[in-house]
């Protein structure tokens, strides 16, 4: 997976834009009624969110496998702490955190290291922290597309599983924390040489307890 995104990276640079997604903006509505100062991002690449959230008055720090994608995330705010490495090794710091963020990051395991990325994003909060992820849902136009290595789980690409969340498996997910709301929405990207396209996304936010 490390060389599939330097790759990405290298190739494409930062393939989404600047804008952070409809859903970071929500998350940080949500993340400033419950008094959040901290906010760990696992999966950061270039540093879309991490950027938009340290902006927003945040300590920030971000998990990225990407040394190519950190690089980039520098050049934007260098003062934003990064980690070099999978989300799945994990803690990299000491510090407990008041929230997550996680944006389509959890689809792209399989079932097994999803569970173990959601116990350890919830290790790493404090308690009564809050996690908001993002995943790509059943209704995404690429579900289906390649084989399917588990049950609603494809490869379209060698080496990149993707997995489509209904509300029910994602709600069995996250069973052991209390959830405060869960949303479908459509979210606009730019991957600049095949222009701009809609996933259709599901993000729940929950509570640890």
């Amino acid at each position: 997976m490390k060389e599939y995104w330097d790759t990405r990276y290298m190739e494409g640079g930062m393939i989404w834009g600047n804008t952070p997604s409809q859903s970071a903006l929500h998350a940080n509505d949500i993340f400033k009624s419950n008094h959040v100062n901290s906010i760990l991002v696992p999966g950061s690449g270039y540093g879309r969110h991490t950027s938009y959230f340290f902006k927003q008055g945040y300590h920030v720090e971000g998990i990225e496998i990407s040394k190519e994608a950190i690089r980039l995330a520098r050049t934007l705010h260098p003062e934003i702490t990064y980690y070099n490495g999978s989300v799945l090794d994990m803690p990299f710091s000491t510090l407990k955190y008041d929230a997550i963020y996680c944006f389509n990051v959890l689809h792209l395991f399989m079932e097994k290291d999803r569970h173990k990325l959601i116990k350890l994003c919830m290790e790493a909060l404090i308690e009564h922290g809050i996690a908001f992820f993002t995943v790509f849902s059943e209704q995404e136009p690429s579900f289906g597309n390649g084989s399917e290595s588990e049950l609603n789980t494809f490869e379209s690409k060698p080496g990149r599983p993707v997995h489509y969340f209904s509300e029910d498996d994602l709600l069995t997910h996250f069973s052991d924390f209390e959830v405060m709301e869960t949303n479908l929405i459509r979210d606009n990207e730019n991957h600049g040489d095949i222009g701009e396209h809609e996933h259709i996304l599901r993000t729940i936010c929950v509570r640890k307890i």
